[in-house]
Protein backbone atom coordinates (compact mmCIF):
# COMPACT_ATOMS: atom_id res chain seq x y z
CA UNK A 1 0.00 0.00 0.00
CA UNK A 2 2.83 2.80 0.93
CA UNK A 3 3.93 2.18 -2.78
CA UNK A 4 1.17 3.65 -4.29
CA UNK A 5 0.79 6.85 -1.98
CA UNK A 6 0.54 9.90 -3.74
CA UNK A 7 2.12 13.16 -1.83
CA UNK A 8 0.19 15.77 -1.24
CA UNK A 9 1.43 17.90 -3.21
CA UNK A 10 0.44 16.12 -6.34
CA UNK A 11 -3.11 14.71 -5.36
CA UNK A 12 -4.08 18.32 -4.31
CA UNK A 13 -2.81 19.71 -7.36
CA UNK A 14 -4.75 22.75 -9.36
CA UNK A 15 -6.97 21.03 -12.07
CA UNK A 16 -8.46 24.53 -12.88
CA UNK A 17 -7.52 27.88 -13.17
CA UNK A 18 -10.06 28.71 -10.66
CA UNK A 19 -7.86 26.63 -8.26
CA UNK A 20 -5.28 28.87 -8.76
CA UNK A 21 -4.38 30.27 -5.26
CA UNK A 22 -3.31 33.60 -5.38
CA UNK A 23 -2.91 33.63 -9.13
CA UNK A 24 -6.37 35.67 -9.86
CA UNK A 25 -4.32 38.12 -12.39
CA UNK A 26 -2.80 35.08 -14.22
CA UNK A 27 -6.09 32.81 -14.51
CA UNK A 28 -8.43 35.96 -15.38
CA UNK A 29 -5.96 37.39 -18.19
CA UNK A 30 -5.57 33.40 -19.59
CA UNK A 31 -9.40 32.63 -18.97
CA UNK A 32 -10.27 36.37 -21.04
CA UNK A 33 -7.72 35.08 -23.79
CA UNK A 34 -9.12 31.93 -24.35
CA UNK A 35 -12.65 33.16 -24.26
CA UNK A 36 -12.12 35.57 -27.18
CA UNK A 37 -9.56 33.57 -28.94
CA UNK A 38 -6.69 35.68 -28.48
CA UNK A 39 -3.99 32.79 -27.36
CA UNK A 40 -0.31 34.14 -27.88
CA UNK A 41 1.87 31.19 -29.52
CA UNK A 42 4.38 31.61 -26.46
CA UNK A 43 3.75 32.05 -22.39
CA UNK A 44 6.78 32.67 -20.10
CA UNK A 45 5.61 31.76 -16.45
CA UNK A 46 8.04 33.82 -13.98
CA UNK A 47 7.90 32.92 -10.35
CA UNK A 48 9.43 31.36 -7.12
CA UNK A 49 8.91 27.73 -6.78
CA UNK A 50 6.21 26.45 -5.79
CA UNK A 51 3.88 28.50 -6.44
CA UNK A 52 1.90 26.99 -9.72
CA UNK A 53 3.79 28.18 -12.88
CA UNK A 54 3.85 24.48 -14.29
CA UNK A 55 0.66 23.70 -13.22
CA UNK A 56 -0.78 26.80 -14.76
CA UNK A 57 1.31 25.72 -17.82
CA UNK A 58 -0.71 22.25 -17.84
CA UNK A 59 -3.89 23.68 -17.23
CA UNK A 60 -3.53 25.77 -20.27
CA UNK A 61 -3.23 22.89 -22.23
CA UNK A 62 -6.03 21.24 -21.06
CA UNK A 63 -7.70 24.35 -21.33
CA UNK A 64 -6.82 24.22 -25.40
CA UNK A 65 -7.12 21.02 -26.00
CA UNK A 66 -10.45 19.99 -24.58
CA UNK A 67 -13.35 18.62 -26.20
CA UNK A 68 -15.70 21.16 -25.28
CA UNK A 69 -12.84 23.95 -25.94
CA UNK A 70 -10.99 25.66 -26.25
CA UNK A 71 -12.56 26.27 -23.30
CA UNK A 72 -11.28 28.09 -19.70
CA UNK A 73 -13.10 25.82 -18.06
CA UNK A 74 -12.19 22.25 -19.34
CA UNK A 75 -13.65 19.51 -18.12
CA UNK A 76 -10.99 17.22 -16.80
CA UNK A 77 -13.20 14.24 -18.35
CA UNK A 78 -12.77 14.06 -21.64
CA UNK A 79 -9.52 11.79 -22.89
CA UNK A 80 -7.46 15.00 -23.72
CA UNK A 81 -7.82 16.38 -20.25
CA UNK A 82 -7.05 13.15 -18.77
CA UNK A 83 -4.27 12.22 -20.78
CA UNK A 84 -2.75 15.70 -19.33
CA UNK A 85 -3.78 15.51 -16.27
CA UNK A 86 -1.46 11.86 -15.59
CA UNK A 87 1.43 13.20 -17.69
CA UNK A 88 0.11 10.22 -21.32
CA UNK A 89 -0.38 13.18 -23.64
CA UNK A 90 2.08 12.41 -26.39
CA UNK A 91 1.19 16.03 -27.62
CA UNK A 92 1.71 17.78 -24.63
CA UNK A 93 5.56 17.83 -23.97
CA UNK A 94 6.95 18.69 -20.66
CA UNK A 95 10.43 19.29 -21.34
CA UNK A 96 13.32 19.70 -18.16
CA UNK A 97 15.58 22.85 -19.48
CA UNK A 98 18.22 21.98 -16.81
CA UNK A 99 18.97 18.24 -18.38
CA UNK A 100 17.94 19.37 -22.35
CA UNK A 101 19.60 22.76 -22.54
CA UNK A 102 21.79 21.82 -25.60
CA UNK A 103 21.47 23.19 -28.80
CA UNK A 104 21.19 19.27 -30.57
CA UNK A 105 18.09 18.91 -27.68
CA UNK A 106 16.45 22.18 -29.38
CA UNK A 107 17.11 21.12 -32.94
CA UNK A 108 15.06 18.08 -32.29
CA UNK A 109 12.35 20.12 -31.30
CA UNK A 110 12.55 22.12 -34.16
CA UNK A 111 12.67 19.26 -36.41
CA UNK A 112 9.41 17.53 -34.32
CA UNK A 113 7.25 20.99 -34.19
CA UNK A 114 6.48 20.93 -38.20
CA UNK A 115 4.29 17.58 -37.67
CA UNK A 116 0.42 18.01 -36.93
CA UNK A 117 -0.57 16.97 -33.59
CA UNK A 118 -1.45 13.47 -33.18
CA UNK A 119 -4.76 13.20 -30.80
CA UNK A 120 -4.94 16.94 -29.77
CA UNK A 121 -5.90 20.14 -31.13
CA UNK A 122 -2.42 21.72 -30.46
CA UNK A 123 1.07 20.64 -29.60
CA UNK A 124 2.34 22.48 -26.59
CA UNK A 125 5.94 22.12 -25.46
CA UNK A 126 6.71 23.40 -21.67
CA UNK A 127 9.64 23.79 -20.64
CA UNK A 128 10.16 23.98 -16.94
CA UNK A 129 13.72 25.95 -15.91
CA UNK A 130 13.94 27.17 -19.35
CA UNK A 131 16.91 29.61 -18.06
CA UNK A 132 18.95 26.73 -18.12
CA UNK A 133 19.11 26.90 -21.78
CA UNK A 134 22.36 27.33 -23.03
CA UNK A 135 23.10 30.49 -25.38
CA UNK A 136 23.45 28.70 -28.54
CA UNK A 137 20.05 26.91 -27.79
CA UNK A 138 18.39 29.78 -27.11
CA UNK A 139 19.33 30.85 -30.58
CA UNK A 140 18.21 28.01 -32.23
CA UNK A 141 15.16 28.34 -30.89
CA UNK A 142 14.36 32.12 -31.51
CA UNK A 143 13.06 31.70 -35.20
CA UNK A 144 10.89 28.60 -33.94
CA UNK A 145 9.60 30.91 -31.74
CA UNK A 146 8.69 33.98 -33.86
CA UNK A 147 7.27 32.07 -36.51
CA UNK A 148 6.27 28.33 -35.17
CA UNK A 149 3.48 26.23 -37.26
CA UNK A 150 -0.26 27.35 -36.00
CA UNK A 151 -0.60 24.16 -33.80
CA UNK A 152 1.91 24.97 -31.58
CA UNK A 153 2.10 26.86 -27.95
CA UNK A 154 5.05 26.98 -26.21
CA UNK A 155 4.95 27.75 -22.47
CA UNK A 156 8.15 28.54 -20.37
CA UNK A 157 8.62 28.60 -16.75
CA UNK A 158 11.30 29.97 -15.10
CA UNK A 159 12.52 31.10 -11.39
CA UNK A 160 15.03 33.88 -12.70
CA UNK A 161 13.70 35.52 -15.84
CA UNK A 162 16.72 37.57 -15.73
CA UNK A 163 19.08 35.02 -17.11
CA UNK A 164 16.60 34.63 -20.60
CA UNK A 165 17.71 36.46 -23.09
CA UNK A 166 15.66 39.70 -24.18
CA UNK A 167 15.37 38.13 -27.78
CA UNK A 168 13.24 35.19 -26.38
CA UNK A 169 11.19 37.64 -23.85
CA UNK A 170 10.04 39.82 -26.43
CA UNK A 171 8.15 36.82 -28.08
CA UNK A 172 6.41 35.58 -25.15
CA UNK A 173 3.84 37.37 -23.03
CA UNK A 174 5.23 37.07 -19.57
CA UNK A 175 3.26 36.22 -16.82
CA UNK A 176 4.59 36.94 -13.22
CA UNK A 177 3.32 34.24 -10.21
CA UNK A 178 2.93 35.71 -7.18
CA UNK A 179 4.26 34.53 -3.37
CA UNK A 180 1.16 32.85 -2.26
CA UNK A 181 0.14 35.05 1.13
CA UNK A 182 0.40 33.20 4.49
CA UNK A 183 -3.27 33.24 5.39
CA UNK A 184 -4.52 31.73 1.97
CA UNK A 185 -1.79 28.69 2.39
CA UNK A 186 -2.97 27.68 5.89
CA UNK A 187 -6.43 28.50 4.47
CA UNK A 188 -5.61 25.80 1.51
CA UNK A 189 -4.11 23.60 4.33
CA UNK A 190 -7.34 23.51 6.60
CA UNK A 191 -9.09 23.03 3.59
CA UNK A 192 -7.06 19.59 2.25
CA UNK A 193 -6.89 18.44 6.30
CA UNK A 194 -10.84 18.74 6.64
CA UNK A 195 -10.86 16.66 3.37
CA UNK A 196 -8.31 13.94 4.36
CA UNK A 197 -10.24 13.97 7.63
CA UNK A 198 -6.54 14.89 9.24
CA UNK A 199 -6.72 16.40 12.60
CA UNK A 200 -4.06 19.52 13.43
CA UNK A 201 -3.98 22.51 15.35
CA UNK A 202 -4.79 25.98 14.05
CA UNK A 203 -1.59 26.71 15.35
CA UNK A 204 0.32 24.47 14.12
CA UNK A 205 -1.23 25.07 10.42
CA UNK A 206 -0.12 28.49 10.73
CA UNK A 207 3.32 27.25 11.73
CA UNK A 208 3.29 25.58 8.38
CA UNK A 209 2.04 28.35 6.39
CA UNK A 210 5.13 30.72 7.63
CA UNK A 211 7.55 28.03 7.34
CA UNK A 212 6.64 27.57 3.31
CA UNK A 213 7.94 30.76 2.39
CA UNK A 214 4.87 31.49 -0.08
CA UNK A 215 5.27 28.30 -1.57
CA UNK A 216 2.10 25.93 -1.62
CA UNK A 217 4.40 23.34 -2.63
CA UNK A 218 6.94 23.73 0.16
CA UNK A 219 3.45 23.91 2.34
CA UNK A 220 2.08 20.38 1.53
CA UNK A 221 5.64 18.69 1.59
CA UNK A 222 6.44 20.13 5.13
CA UNK A 223 2.67 18.88 5.72
CA UNK A 224 3.53 15.36 4.52
CA UNK A 225 6.36 15.45 6.90
CA UNK A 226 4.51 16.20 10.13
CA UNK A 227 2.17 13.67 8.85
CA UNK A 228 4.90 11.14 8.76
CA UNK A 229 6.35 12.17 12.00
CA UNK A 230 2.86 12.23 13.73
CA UNK A 231 0.17 10.37 12.20
CA UNK A 232 -2.31 11.21 14.85
CA UNK A 233 -2.30 14.86 14.97
CA UNK A 234 0.31 17.13 15.74
CA UNK A 235 0.53 20.45 18.32
CA UNK A 236 2.27 23.34 17.04
CA UNK A 237 5.48 22.61 19.42
CA UNK A 238 5.42 19.34 18.01
CA UNK A 239 5.70 20.76 14.51
CA UNK A 240 8.55 23.38 15.45
CA UNK A 241 10.13 20.89 16.86
CA UNK A 242 10.55 18.73 13.73
CA UNK A 243 11.45 21.48 11.53
CA UNK A 244 13.86 23.10 13.37
CA UNK A 245 11.02 26.16 13.76
CA UNK A 246 12.61 28.97 17.16
CA UNK A 247 9.85 28.20 19.53
CA UNK A 248 7.67 31.91 19.76
CA UNK A 249 8.17 30.99 24.07
CA UNK A 250 12.09 31.32 23.44
CA UNK A 251 11.84 34.49 20.96
CA UNK A 252 9.43 35.98 23.98
CA UNK A 253 12.23 35.29 26.08
CA UNK A 254 14.77 36.63 24.09
CA UNK A 255 13.21 40.03 23.43
CA UNK A 256 11.97 40.60 27.27
CA UNK A 257 15.46 40.30 28.34
CA UNK A 258 16.48 42.94 26.12
CA UNK A 259 14.09 45.69 26.47
CA UNK A 260 14.80 44.90 30.37
CA UNK A 261 18.49 45.30 29.68
CA UNK A 262 18.75 41.68 31.12
CA UNK A 263 22.17 40.96 28.78
CA UNK A 264 22.56 37.29 30.57
CA UNK A 265 19.16 36.16 30.71
CA UNK A 266 19.51 37.18 26.71
CA UNK A 267 22.46 34.80 26.56
CA UNK A 268 21.14 31.80 29.09
CA UNK A 269 18.02 31.98 26.33
CA UNK A 270 20.48 31.45 23.45
CA UNK A 271 22.53 29.14 25.37
CA UNK A 272 20.03 26.78 25.32
CA UNK A 273 18.90 27.31 21.81
CA UNK A 274 22.43 26.38 20.52
CA UNK A 275 22.03 23.10 23.21
CA UNK A 276 18.67 21.93 21.51
CA UNK A 277 20.44 22.05 18.27
CA UNK A 278 18.38 25.15 16.88
CA UNK A 279 20.13 26.67 13.95
CA UNK A 280 21.20 29.84 15.06
CA UNK A 281 20.44 32.00 11.35
CA UNK A 282 17.52 30.53 11.42
CA UNK A 283 17.01 31.90 15.71
CA UNK A 284 18.15 35.40 14.24
CA UNK A 285 15.63 35.50 11.58
CA UNK A 286 12.92 34.08 13.68
CA UNK A 287 13.81 37.18 16.32
CA UNK A 288 13.83 39.70 13.16
CA UNK A 289 10.56 38.44 12.37
CA UNK A 290 9.15 38.81 16.44
CA UNK A 291 10.52 42.41 16.50
CA UNK A 292 8.69 43.35 13.40
CA UNK A 293 5.62 42.08 15.26
CA UNK A 294 6.01 43.94 18.55
CA UNK A 295 6.75 47.05 15.84
CA UNK A 296 3.44 46.52 14.62
CA UNK A 297 1.75 46.00 17.65
CA UNK A 298 3.55 49.34 19.30
CA UNK A 299 2.87 51.22 16.16
CA UNK A 300 -0.43 50.95 15.29
CA UNK A 301 -4.09 50.70 17.38
CA UNK A 302 -5.51 47.70 15.68
CA UNK A 303 -2.83 45.72 14.55
CA UNK A 304 -5.43 42.65 14.23
CA UNK A 305 -4.15 40.24 11.13
CA UNK A 306 -1.01 42.35 10.88
CA UNK A 307 0.97 40.05 13.16
CA UNK A 308 1.51 36.02 13.07
CA UNK A 309 0.95 35.69 16.75
CA UNK A 310 -1.96 33.62 18.31
CA UNK A 311 -3.96 35.33 20.57
CA UNK A 312 -2.19 34.46 23.91
CA UNK A 313 0.63 35.11 21.81
CA UNK A 314 -0.23 38.58 21.36
CA UNK A 315 -1.28 39.48 24.86
CA UNK A 316 2.09 38.67 25.95
CA UNK A 317 3.88 40.61 23.34
CA UNK A 318 1.85 43.59 23.94
CA UNK A 319 2.49 43.18 27.67
CA UNK A 320 6.04 43.61 26.31
CA UNK A 321 5.34 46.28 24.05
CA UNK A 322 4.47 48.69 27.44
CA UNK A 323 7.67 48.18 28.62
CA UNK A 324 9.35 50.00 25.86
CA UNK A 325 9.44 52.51 23.27
CA UNK A 326 8.71 52.75 19.56
CA UNK A 327 12.14 54.35 18.97
CA UNK A 328 13.82 51.86 21.23
CA UNK A 329 12.51 48.86 19.23
CA UNK A 330 13.23 50.22 15.72
CA UNK A 331 17.06 50.53 16.76
CA UNK A 332 16.46 47.01 18.36
CA UNK A 333 15.24 45.61 14.73
CA UNK A 334 18.13 47.51 13.47
CA UNK A 335 20.67 45.50 15.39
CA UNK A 336 18.95 42.20 15.35
CA UNK A 337 19.09 43.07 10.93
CA UNK A 338 22.69 43.82 11.18
CA UNK A 339 23.32 40.03 13.26
CA UNK A 340 21.38 38.00 10.31
CA UNK A 341 23.68 39.71 7.53
CA UNK A 342 26.81 39.23 9.63
CA UNK A 343 25.62 35.43 10.28
CA UNK A 344 25.62 35.13 6.59
CA UNK A 345 29.02 35.30 6.24
CA UNK A 346 30.07 34.25 9.88
CA UNK A 347 32.22 31.04 10.65
CA UNK A 348 31.42 32.05 14.47
CA UNK A 349 27.68 32.15 14.48
CA UNK A 350 27.72 31.72 18.23
CA UNK A 351 29.97 34.39 19.32
CA UNK A 352 28.37 36.69 17.12
CA UNK A 353 24.50 36.14 18.28
CA UNK A 354 26.06 36.37 21.40
CA UNK A 355 27.87 40.03 21.10
CA UNK A 356 24.78 41.21 19.23
CA UNK A 357 22.10 40.29 22.14
CA UNK A 358 24.35 41.87 24.52
CA UNK A 359 24.68 44.78 22.75
CA UNK A 360 20.82 44.96 22.35
CA UNK A 361 20.38 44.59 26.07
CA UNK A 362 22.89 46.99 27.15
CA UNK A 363 21.77 49.85 24.67
CA UNK A 364 20.27 52.73 26.36
CA UNK A 365 16.11 53.18 25.88
CA UNK A 366 15.77 55.80 23.20
CA UNK A 367 12.86 57.78 24.40
CA UNK A 368 10.76 59.97 21.62
CA UNK A 369 11.43 63.40 21.50
CA UNK A 370 7.66 64.29 22.82
CA UNK A 371 8.83 62.72 25.99
CA UNK A 372 12.26 64.38 26.03
CA UNK A 373 10.45 67.54 25.84
CA UNK A 374 7.97 67.24 28.72
CA UNK A 375 10.97 66.25 30.69
CA UNK A 376 12.68 69.29 30.51
CA UNK A 377 9.50 71.06 30.74
CA UNK A 378 9.05 69.93 34.42
CA UNK A 379 12.76 70.89 35.67
CA UNK A 380 12.69 72.90 38.12
CA UNK A 381 13.13 76.38 37.14
CA UNK A 382 16.00 78.96 37.63
CA UNK A 383 15.16 81.56 40.56
CA UNK A 384 17.69 84.66 40.78
CA UNK A 385 17.42 84.98 44.61
CA UNK A 386 18.94 81.29 45.09
CA UNK A 387 21.88 81.56 42.49
CA UNK A 388 21.98 78.26 41.60
CA UNK A 389 20.34 78.11 38.32
CA UNK A 390 21.37 79.01 34.92
CA UNK A 391 22.22 82.80 34.61
CA UNK A 392 18.58 84.26 33.13
CA UNK A 393 19.17 85.72 29.73
CA UNK A 394 19.21 89.41 28.97
CA UNK A 395 15.62 90.98 27.72
CA UNK A 396 14.96 90.76 23.81
CA UNK A 397 16.92 93.41 21.82
CA UNK A 398 19.93 93.95 24.08
CA UNK A 399 23.05 92.24 24.46
CA UNK A 400 25.10 91.03 27.26
CA UNK A 401 26.99 94.01 28.61
CA UNK A 402 30.63 94.17 27.35
CA UNK A 403 33.47 92.51 29.90
CA UNK A 404 35.02 95.30 32.51
CA UNK A 405 38.21 96.51 31.65
CA UNK A 406 40.97 94.72 33.66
Amino acid sequence: MAHNYLVLARKWRPQTFDDLLGQGHVARTLSNAIRQGRVAHGFLFAGVRGVGKTSAARILAKALTCREGPTPTPCGRCDACVSITNGSATDVQEIDGASNNSVEDIRRLRENVVYQPSALRFKIYIIDEVHMLSGSAFNALLKTLEEPPPHVKFVFATTEPHKIPVTILSRCQRYDFRRIATRQIAGRIEQILAEESIPLEPAAVRVLAEEAGGSMRDALSLLDQVLAAFPDGAKAADVTWLLGVTPQALLHRVAAAVIDHDPRAALEAVREADDAGHDLQQFARSFLHYLRDLLVLASCADAAGLTGLADAEERAARALVERTTVPHLHRLFALASRLLDELAHSPLPRVHVDVALARMATADTVLPIADILARLERLPQAREPGGTGPQARPPAGRGAPPPADP
